[in-house]
């Protein structure tokens, strides 16, 4: 099959997110390969300001595109991106690394695991549809255990699994807003502890 030799090269593509010019290297076989999805593009647009020195996660990171546009867009917080596919994380270096970040880093992580015991300001992810349950119920614990007093959680999904991720994080966080829901996906938010963060 000589006319699929290239579909080990990268692909390569610009995208204006967190009004920042990035580019991004991809390669198939991870999420959305060719564009920024539309759900990732949703959840940047509603994401709060950070404050300088904040400790951020992007579970699932993915090639990066959530990581990478909230390191270009507040250089002073700290972004740890975490995912559990290895092809994932080398993508996701390697974008920080081309966008000229250095405050983002990604890890290989099953959850929150491969920095069990330290604390974060926000757990951030473009929830993968088709992982299931228990693992969704994984990433809600392990958000939990690792936010600060005060921290939030902001996760995005498609439509259909708005009534689960509301029932679990009034379970497992006490509160739950809709924050901002399109024609398919929908944004989650919690946050731990009384102190709520607008």
């Amino acid at each position: 099959m000589p006319q699929n030799h290239n579909l080990r090269a990268d692909i390569q593509f610009p995208a204006q997110l967190c009004d920042q010019h990035l580019v991004f290297n991809t390669t198939w076989g991870l999420f959305s390969p060719r564009e920024i999805d539309e759900g990732t593009e949703l959840l940047l647009r509603y994401l709060p300001e950070f404050k300088p020195g904040e400790r951020i996660i992007d579970l699932g990171c993915g090639y990066g595109p959530i990581g990478v546009s909230l390191a270009a867009a507040n250089p002073q917080s700290e972004i740890i991106m975490l995912d559990k596919d290895f092809v994932a994380v080398d993508y996701a270096n390697k974008n920080a690394q081309q966008n000229r970040l250095n405050n983002a880093r990604a890890i290989l992580s099953n959850g929150l695991s491969a920095v069990n015991g330290e604390t974060f300001d926000a757990v951030i992810s473009n929830v993968p549809a088709k992982v299931g349950k228990e693992m969704w119920s994984i990433m809600l614990e392990d958000a939990y255990r690792g936010l600060k007093p005060g921290g939030s959680v902001w996760f995005v999904s498609i439509n259909g699994l708005r009534a689960y991720f509301k029932r679990t994080m009034q379970q497992q966080f006490g509160n739950y807003k809709k924050v901002k829901q399109s024609r398919n996906y929908v944004i989650h938010r919690a946050v731990k502890g009384n102190q709520v963060r607008s």
